[in-house]
C-alpha cells in the first residue's frame, strides 16, 4: 500500500506542476516562472521514474543472487505492514529454501560420494572427451595409479583394458587380465553410457574376480579328478583283478607241469579278451578326454538357419520315424542368419538332439522341438525342448561337468563339448528341466 500511495503522490505532484508550467506559459508570466516549473517537473518526473525502478531493482538483485547460488542475501524487514515490508519478507522465505535445498543436494552428493568412494568395485566414469569426471579409491588401488586425467592414459596400464574401455557399449562386459604389483588380476570390465542434462558419459566398473576363478577352478578341478579316479578305478580294478587270476592259474599249471586244455586254454582267451575290451573302453576314455581338451577355434561364417536345421531333420529322420517320434522345427523370422563355425554349432545341436531322444525313450508322448528366434533384447536363441522325463535336480547343477552322465552308456562328454564349443562363440547355454515335464536346452548368442 505505501508504495501505491507514493506513486500516487508523486503522479499527483508531477501534474500540478505541469498544470502550472502550462498556466505560466498561457499566462505569459515570465521566463524565470516557466524555467522554474520546467526544472521542478523535469525532476519531478526523474523521481518518479527511479522510484517506479526501486522495486525492479530490488527484484533483479533478488534474481542476480539466485542465479549466482548466493542465498546469503538477507533483506530488512520492519514489520511495519507495508508491501515492500511483505516483498522482502517473500524473498527472505525463498532465499531461506534454496538455501536449504542446496545443502540438502550438497549433502546427498557428499554422501554419494563417499559411499562411490569406498566401494569394493572400481568405478570410473568420463565424458565424451575423455575427461575423467570421477576415479573411486578402488579403482585406483586396482589400476596402481594415484590420478587419472583423461580415460586414454590406461594404456600405460594396459592396453586391452584401454581398448574394452573405449569400444565396449552400454551392457557389453570382457575379462581382462593385468599385471599388479600383488599378483595377477583378472578384471571383468562392465560399461554402461549414460546421458545426464544433455551430457554423454560412460560408466565403467572393474571387478577383480581373480580369487573367485582361482575357487571355481579349483572346484572344477577337484570334480575332474574326483570323475577321472572313477572311472579310471572303475576300468582298471577289473583288469588287474582278472589278470592277477589268469597269471595265478597258468603259474599254477606251470608247476605242476602239466598240459594246459582245451577248455582251461577257451577260458584264458576269455580272460584276456575281456581285459582286452575294458583296456579299449579305457583307451576311449582318454581319447574323450583329449576331444575334450583340443576343441579348434571356430571358423566364423553366415550360417542360413533353415539349411541347418534341415540338415539336422535328415540326419536324425530315420531314428525318429522307428522310435515313433513326433519331431518339429520353427524359424523366426524364417531367413534368420547366424555368424558362428557351421560344423561345431551343427555338433552341438547333434549332442543336445540325441540326448533328447534318449530322454523321450520311456515316455508315452515322444516330442522334440527345434526353433530358433531372436529375444527381446537382441539374442539369437537355438532352443531344443523335449517331453522326456526331466532330469532330477541334483544332476541338473552337474550335468555339464566332463564325463558327468545320467546315462547308462554315456560318455559324458556332449554337453561338455557343446558347453566348451559356445564359450568359443562367446555365448552360452542355459537347461531348464523338471521331473516330469520334460527339458529345455538353450544356445545363446550375443548380439
Amino acid at each position: 500500500m505505501d508504495y501505491k500511495i507514493g506513486l500516487l503522490g508523486r503522479v499527483i505532484l508531477l501534474s500540478i506542476t505541469i498544470y502550472g508550467l502550462a498556466y505560466t506559459i498561457v499566462n505569459d508570466s515570465g521566463v524565470f516562472a516557466i524555467s522554474l516549473f520546467i526544472i521542478l517537473a523535469v525532476s519531478q518526473l526523474i523521481f518518479l521514474i527511479r522510484y517506479a525502478e526501486s522495486s525492479f531493482k530490488k527484484v533483479r538483485q533478488f534474481l542476480d543472487n539466485i542465479k549466482q547460488n548466493n542465498y546469503a542475501t538477507v533483506y530488512p524487514v520492519k514489520f511495519d505492514g507495508t508491501e515492500t515490508d511483505d516483498l522482502h519478507i517473500e524473498f527472505n522465505a525463498i532465499l531461506a529454501k534454496l538455501k536449504e535445498d542446496q545443502a540438502d543436494k550438497e549433502a546427498n552428493f557428499q554422501y554419494f560420494r563417499s559411499v562411490f568412494q569406498h566401494l569394493s568395485i572400481g568405478l570410473i566414469t568420463f565424458n565424451e572427451d575423455g575427461k575423467i569426471q570421477i576415479l573411486n579409491t578402488a579403482a585406483k588401488r586396482m589400476l596402481n595409479i594415484n590420478q587419472l586425467t583423461y580415460i586414454d592414459e590406461i594404456e600405460k596400464v594396459n592396453k586391452e583394458l584401454n581398448h574394452s574401455i573405449q569400444n565396449l557399449r552400454t551392457g557389453g562386459s570382457e575379462l581382462i587380465k593385468i599385471a599388479h604389483p600383488d599378483g595377477i588380476m583378472q578384471l571383468s570390465v562392465y560399461v554402461i553410457e549414460l546421458v545426464l542434462r544433455g551430457v554423454k558419459f560412460k560408466l565403467v566398473s572393474l571387478q577383480n574376480i581373480q580369487s573367485e576363478l582361482e575357487e571355481k577352478e579349483m572346484e572344477a578341478w577337484q570334480n575332474l579328478v574326483r570323475v577321472l579316479t572313477h572311472e579310471i578305478m572303475n576300468s582298471i580294478a577289473p583288469i588287474s583283478s582278472l589278470a592277477s587270476t589268469i597269471k595265478g592259474e597258468i603259474q599254477g599249471q606251470l608247476d605242476k607241469g602239466g598240459d594246459i586244455s582245451a577248455s582251461e586254454l577257451e577260458d584264458y582267451l576269455m580272460g584276456i579278451s575281456t581285459i582286452e575290451k575294458r583296456s579299449e573302453g579305457l583307451i576311449n576314455f582318454v581319447s574323450d578326454f583329449r576331444s575334450l581338451a583340443h576343441i579348434p577355434n571356430p571358423k566364423f561364417g553366415a550360417i542360413k538357419l533353415k539349411d541347418l536345421f534341415s540338415q539336422i531333420e535328415m540326419l536324425f529322420h530315420p531314428q525318429m520315424e522307428n522310435e515313433n517320434i513326433q519331431f518339429k522345427k520353427s524359424i523366426k523370422p524364417s531367413d534368420l542368419l547366424l555368424f558362428a563355425d557351421g560344423g561345431l554349432i551343427e555338433q552341438v545341436l547333434i549332442n543336445l538332439i540325441q540326448n533328447a531322444i534318449h530322454a523321450v525313450d520311456q515316455v508315452e508322448s515322444k516330442k522334440i522341438n527345434l526353433s530358433a528366434f531372436i529375444d527381446e533384447s537382441g539374442k539369437i536363441i537355438i532352443e531344443v525342448t523335449d517331453s522326456g522325463k526331466g532330469i532330477e535336480e541334483e544332476a541338473l547343477g552337474k550335468i555339464f561337468i566332463p564325463f558327468f552322465t545320467t546315462k547308462q552308456k554315456g560318455s559324458g562328454i556332449g554337453l561338455s563339448l557343446s558347453k566348451q564349443i559356445m564359450r568359443r562363440h562367446k555365448g552360452n547355454i542355459q537347461v531348464k528341466s523338471k521331473v516330469g515335464e520334460g527339458t529345455s536346452f538353450r544356445l545363446i548368442f550375443n548380439a
